[in-house]
């Protein structure tokens, strides 16, 4: 019925066992399917050997535009020494890592983790796999093992010069015995990871070959819309459908749960309009008033409030502020953002009393299935999902799955029968997991020299995990201090003060927040360096000296923010009428820095952002070319959310509801971007999201250079920069 499951049945031959960092346990070493033979075995969980020499290597992990499908294919056919020009890859599905006791790990691709997280066992893999291949060859020369190497798909006894082909022994190779361990190679010998190798994803997509969620076509489908309450915490009164059950096509309209309604018809377009054509009554309850100014509100009172969860402190900041020579103070607010994936929320599902199926474009697999399982009443023994390549991401699709347990219980109306759900863009903007919206107050203490001697920073507003119902131990959650962090592995503040004091006073509103592309790393980053860069200013201090001398602790921070600065140029003149800003954090794993070149026009307000100079250490570059293209999407993304971005609440639903109203970055207003590529070794990060957190406070930084304004409330849009008379 689908392709993606073909590697199902192909044939079992080999299977390595090899020990991964999910629930200490190891895969078992079993065929995929019974009835196998030697002409296409599996030479383990990750890769397929074909009689023809093509490998076929399954990647877990979701590819939405980022490249993890070919940077982990990558870095397996490198252990493999495959040979790159017949490598493919597959999805495997969460319902066969389910069943074979999760051989492929963790299904889960968000916080730039896909690559960094699994990087070990999926190396290890292809280590093995070469390991049995080899040695399967040495026996058919009876020879040893250590006389014969492996490059390109081909195995080669050193001494007499004779070849054979990774098809031809994969058979004989699947009745060895797995090495218990292997070693891995070291990057400086790297030939094919670490290098910038085309994505194996792009020629289907610029051709149209490639299938997503929305274009799923299967016999016999059926169509399905989805209206819910607009108004956050409201459910469906009653509704009138006499009209629209009269329009062709139209198979079904009833009400979903106690707060939504649904049309299911033969085409998606007839289902929507015939739900246009449906007269709904909404309860609205207790939120029909909220607008964004309570909320506003609300978290500018929390500012001061007397109690907040600490993230990180040292010494006594409050008091070292107190009996500061001079205090400097700003507050900062950022919105909320909506995930505003080019492909909209859709699942397509058969569900049997026996069985249910999904196909559907997700972040995570397992969460997906498990979302399946439950909506469908059925053991998740009894499920699976098959995994789309999404259109878009960005964190909307992973924690929460509220379109597949839509999907599946419209499904359950119709036994047998595929149906597939598509959220219309409307739909999809109302009802997101949005970006959190916080307000930060920072308050430093400075000495008769200029020199910062304690800072606090309090964020007021939402956590996403309390947001997604998960418990908080002490009544803290960790993501709010992405960027704010003890020196660490990960999201580390890249200064050292005296006295420091980061601490959190939750409000959350009945909004429902979720994970976006950067997180809270993004607006933690514009708080405090624009804050640094604030500071700066008030003690006539070079905003690169000044942060130097913070930042002596921290040699990565500083390294990727002097590498900025000296290829930007910073201490030269700019262009006429060019300014420059700076910004560096360190977060997912990565240390990164930007610099910004804007100009302003003062009469008419206009900004345009020339350049960008971004310098990004993630430890090990699989491919640069893929680090480069995701620094430059991630601006994209991070200078709309500037520029442009934001959900205001009135009447208790989102104003915005399509892109009409919620506006994203032009090609022509995209500046240049110059990226550095400075992995430094011992430690592997993420690229899909740090660098979005440094576009913003470079661009706002630069901003005030030019004009001498501080912006501190996003988006841009929302503020005049002419130049005052």
């Amino acid at each position: 019925m689908n392709a993606r499951r073909g590697f199902l049945k192909i044939a079992g031959g080999l299977v390595v066992a090899f020990h991964i960092p999910f629930e200490a346990l190891a895969a078992e070493q079993k065929p995929i399917a019974k009835g196998a033979s030697d002409a296409a075995p599996e030479v383990n969980a990750w890769v397929v050997v074909k009689p023809d020499d093509s490998i076929v290597i399954r990647i877990a992990r979701s590819e939405m535009g980022q490249g993890t499908l070919t940077g982990l294919a990558q870095l397996v056919a490198e252990e493999l020494d495959a040979d790159w020009s017949k490598v493919t890859t597959e999805y495997p599905s969460p319902g066969q890592n389910l069943a074979r006791k999760r051989v492929w790990g963790s299904f889960s691709t968000g916080g730039s983790r896909g690559v960094r997280e699994s990087h070990d066992y999926v190396r290890k893999g292809g280590a093995i796999a070469r390991t049995m291949l080899v040695q399967a060859a040495a026996d058919t020369w009876q020879v040893p093992a250590s006389e014969c190497v492996a490059a390109a798909s081909v195995i080669t006894h050193k001494p007499s010069g004779r070849t054979t082909s990774y098809g031809k022994v994969a058979g004989a190779a699947a009745r060895l015995t797995p090495p218990a361990d292997v070693a891995l190679k070291d990057p400086k010998d790297w030939k094919l990871a670490g290098k910038r190798l085309a994505r194996l994803d792009t020629v289907d997509k610029t051709t149209g070959a490639q299938i997503y969620g929305m274009d799923l076509k299967l016999p016999g489908m059926l169509n399905a819309a989805i209206k819910d309450c607009p108004v956050f915490g409201g459910t469906v009164k009653s509704f009138d459908a006499s009209a629209a059950e009269k329009r062709p096509g139209v198979k079904k309209i009833f009400k979903l749960g106690d707060t939504a309604i649904v049309v299911v018809a033969d085409t998606w377009w007839r289902a929507k309009s015939a739900l246009d054509a449906v007269t709904i009554e909404w309860d609205k309850g207790p939120n029909a008033r909220l607008s964004s100014k309570d909320v506003a509100a609300t978290l500018k009172a929390a500012l001061d409030a007397p109690e907040a969860v600490v993230g990180n402190a040292n010494g006594d900041a409050r008091a070292a502020i107190a009996a500061s020579k001079r205090k400097v103070e700003a507050v900062y607010s950022f919105p909320w953002l909506n995930h505003a994936t080019m492909e909209t929320m859709n699942a397509t599902a058969i569900w049997t009393p026996e069985r249910c199926e999904v196909w559907t474009p997700t972040q995570n697999g397992e969460a997906a299935l498990a979302a399946t399982a439950e909506a469908a009443g059925l053991p998740a023994t009894k499920c699976d999902v098959y995994k789309m390549h999404l259109g878009g991401g960005f964190g909307r699709r992973g924690a929460t799955h509220d379109w597949v347990t839509q999907t599946v219980k419209i499904a359950k109306e119709f036994p047998g029968t595929p149906v597939k759900l598509i959220w219309s863009r409307e739909e999809d903007m109302l009802h997101g997991r949005y970006h959190p919206v916080t307000q930060c107050k920072l308050t430093a203490g400075l000495d008769d020299k200029g020199n910062v001697t304690a800072l606090h920073m309090r964020i007021a507003g939402q956590s996403i995990l309390a947001s997604l119902g998960s418990t908080l131990k002490d009544g803290k959650d960790p993501v709010v201090f992405q960027g704010l962090n003890a020196p660490g592995p990960e999201a580390s503040i890249g200064y050292s003060f005296p006295h420091l004091l980061v601490d959190h006073a939750m409000r959350n509103p009945p909004v429902p927040a979720g994970f976006w592309r950067g997180v809270n790393l993004n607006q933690n980053t514009i708080y405090l360096e624009c804050f640094m860069d604030e500071l700066a200013h008030a003690t006539k201090q070079d905003p690169l000296a000044f942060r130097r001398k913070l930042m002596a602790d921290h040699p990565k921070h500083l390294a990727v923010l002097n590498a900025v600065a000296e290829k930007a140029g910073w201490g030269n003149p700019a262009p006429k009428g060019v300014y420059r800003g700076l910004a560096q954090t360190m977060g997912f794993g990565s240390y990164v820095a930007a610099c910004a070149e804007v100009s302003v026009d003062r009469k008419t307000g206009k900004v345009k952002i020339h350049r960008i100079v971004a310098a990004t250490d993630p430890g090990y570059a699989v491919n640069p070319q893929q680090i480069e293209a995701q620094v430059e999407g991630s601006f994209v993304y991070g200078l709309s959310a500037a520029l442009y971005g934001e959900c205001t609440l009135k009447d208790g639903q989102m104003e915005q509801s399509n892109f009409d109203t919620y506006q994203v970055m032009k090609l022509e207003e995209m500046p240049k971007v110059e990226s550095i590529i400075m992995p430094s070794g011992g430690f592997w990060g993420g690229v899909g999201e740090p660098t979005i957190a440094v576009a913003a406070p470079a661009v706002l930084n630069a901003i005030f250079a030019a004009t001498g304004q501080r912006v501190r409330d996003l988006p841009l849009k929302n503020h005049s920069l002419v130049k005052k008379a």
